[in-house]
């Protein structure tokens, strides 16, 4: 039996997964690693850590397993999107911090070049908005704030991608400088229909074309790792976003179907095949995978910045949980929220409000709130963002959804999958296995190194554990819709000088 080895690599943790041949997890290994906060509304790692702990948890995984290297059929790498890594190319070593996706350090680029004119430009190439949440603004930062970068970056000295690039960089030995179409499709660099990196954009941004990756299918060749790494060379066969592969782990492959991860955000994904839908909702149009030589197909994503991480405040910031899972405990211990409303406004508002400015607010507290009403409006704020994203992509692609597929480790929360079953008033699908984003990079993998010809061969994989059904009348929902944008409406702006 062949093997696959999945890498995903997350926001504050990497993990690698063995799967079987018929996508069934063997062995996991994870390894949290440090975030930095240096400034308010800046978010950096450190590169260097990241692929420390993606080496070591391959290394974990595939001992656990009780496998060899040889017993591999292919690896699969997926990522925290967005974030950008600069590096030396003879060195290997970054120049700076990777600035990560949640940080809002180039918001006030975004506004001046939204008030330019030239968002119109950027969404019709892109599919993406002015938003500091993407690459580009985040590499011309660091181009410009790093003594000698610009020049060192136009003489080829320098190399800069998101995290999958600077991963099968290391991983071969500085061999590849190579990223896949769906995460090049984040870049707000390349051009979503031909797939290529676009020369205006990139002169808008002051970015060097000599310091970027080639662009290849989501699923096929990118190199093959180090024997060093784990002993024998293993192909790289299958990359994409985090995002995209959990929509192709979910075995979205029929346009109309829907997913939505629940990590450290919550991100939404419509698949509408090989139509680049353009949004009228403020939604983006991204680039779902390539699979081969075969064309590009699409999606509409909504991205919420905050889901989990909001859980992870209560633990971290307030201190009344002390691990995750016990939310759910403290928050069922009231029937609802005692007129408690949080707005987990962290890092600005994504879709489909897209306010940069935006921060995170609580109304509605009296003598009577405790931390278990915090704790459920806490949940409950997850699933109106998650809602106020499906009203829109049900708006932008004409289309009434009646099933939203779930994953992602939020999504282990009966009650917040029941939240969410009630504000939505769609059918809620947890898979058996809730990790769809490794599952997705495996399957690509396996497409690439010729276990399966096809994603129809891969539909017996995918198995549902619980399904969600919607408890509440349309009434009260619209109720409490109309509480929660009011909530909204007062977190919005907040940075911006009256």
């Amino acid at each position: 039996m062949k093997y696959l080895l999945a890498l995903d690599q997350g926001t504050t943790s990497s993990r690698a997964i063995v799967y079987d041949g018929r996508c069934r997890p063997v062995a996991t290994a994870q390894q949290e690693f440090h975030q930095h906060f240096p400034q308010p509304g800046w978010v950096e790692h450190d590169a260097g850590e990241i692929w420390k702990s993606v080496r070591a948890t391959a290394r974990e995984a595939v001992s656990s397993a009780g496998i060899t290297a040889a017993d591999l059929a292919g690896i699969g790498i997926t990522n925290q999107r967005e974030t950008i890594v600069v590096w030396d190319r003879r060195t290997g070593h970054p120049i700076a911090p990777a600035i990560v996706w949640q940080d809002r350090r180039t918001a006030d680029h975004m506004t001046a070049l939204r008030e330019a004119g030239q968002e119109a430009l950027v969404q019709n190439r892109t599919g993406l908005l002015l938003d500091p949440y993407f690459s580009a603004s985040k590499l011309h930062w660091l181009l410009r704030a790093v003594p000698g970068a610009r020049q060192r970056a136009t003489a080829g000295e320098l190399a800069a991608g998101t995290i999958d690039s600077w991963l099968i960089w290391n991983l071969t030995g500085g061999r590849e400088h190579v990223t896949d179409v769906t995460n090049a499709s984040r870049t707000m660099l390349m051009d979503i229909r031909s797939g290529g990196w676009d020369d205006e954009l990139l002169a808008l941004f002051d970015i060097p074309k000599a310091i970027l990756p080639r662009i290849a299918p989501s699923s096929g060749d990118f190199g093959t790792c180090d024997p060093a790494l784990l002993g024998t060379a293993v192909p790289i066969h299958g990359v994409a976003g985090d995002q995209q592969a959990a929509l192709f782990g979910q075995l979205c492959t029929d346009p109309g179907l829907v997913k939505c991860t629940y990590g450290t955000g919550c991100f939404m994904l419509l698949f509408t095949g090989p139509d680049a839908v353009p949004s009228r909702s403020r939604l983006l149009t991204t680039v779902a995978w390539q699979i081969g030589n075969a064309p590009m197909q699409y999606a509409l994503e909504g991205s919420v910045f905050v889901g989990g991480a909001a859980i992870q405040w209560l633990r971290d910031g307030l201190g009344i949980i002390k691990s995750a899972p016990e939310v759910n405990d403290l928050a069922a211990r009231v029937p609802d929220s005692g007129g408690v409303v949080i707005v987990p406004a962290f890092a600005g508002l994504g879709a489909p409000w897209w306010d940069p400015s935006a921060r995170g607010s609580l109304f509605g507290i009296t003598r009577g709130t405790t931390g278990a009403h915090i704790a459920r409006a806490t949940l409950e704020s997850i699933a109106w963002e998650v809602a106020d994203v499906l009203g829109a992509m049900q708006k932008d692609s004409g289309r009434r959804i009646t099933a939203l597929r779930v994953d992602g480790g939020a999504s282990a929360s009966d009650l917040l999958m029941q939240m969410q079953a009630d504000a939505l008033g769609v059918r809620i699908e947890r898979p058996r296995n809730v990790e769809t984003t490794a599952l997705g990079a495996a399957m690509m993998a396996g497409l690439g190194a010729g276990l399966w010809k096809n994603s129809d061969e891969l539909a017996t994989v995918r198995e549902t554990d619980r399904t969600f059904i919607c408890a509440t009348t349309a009434k009260d929902r619209r109720a409490k819709l109309k509480i929660w944008r009011k909530a909204v409406k007062r977190a919005r702006n907040w940075t911006e000088e009256s």
